[in-house]
């Protein structure tokens, strides 16, 4: 969307520049100085209205990259979510199946933890 200060400004720019030709033509100094006066400040007004729709559109630019963002962290965290479930599906079907030797498996982990938090003490 085109900023209404570029179009005003673009406007009152063409207006300047009509009535200081038509000031040089009749030779008024006074309309001459002041058409130069509006195509300035008509210049001015569509610089700013460019500058709005720089920054207008930089910030519609971050917004998509950070919807894009929360999309794509929403989905990783779901597929995370899916993974541990089904890990901890797994783990639990394979402690149904065998609990001895999960609960030696289990003994070993903790014993070598043991060692290494024990070895770091010394």
């Amino acid at each position: 969307m085109v900023d209404t200060d570029r179009i005003t400004g673009a406007a009152q720019e063409l207006g300047g520049k009509l009535q200081g030709a038509v000031g040089d033509l009749t030779g008024r100094k006074s309309d001459s100085i002041e058409g130069r006066a509006r195509e300035a400040q008509g210049a001015a007004e569509n610089l700013y209205g460019q500058a709005k729709d720089g920054v207008r559109h930089a910030a519609d630019r971050a917004q998509d990259y950070a919807d894009d963002a929360y999309d794509y962290a929403e989905d990783a965290y779901e597929r995370g979510a899916r993974s541990l479930r089904r890990g901890t599906r797994e783990v639990s079907q394979q402690v149904a199946e065998y609990p001895l030797a999960s609960l030696l498996i289990a003994g070993f982990v903790g014993f070598g933890i043991g060692l290494l938090v024990n070895a770091n003490r010394d």
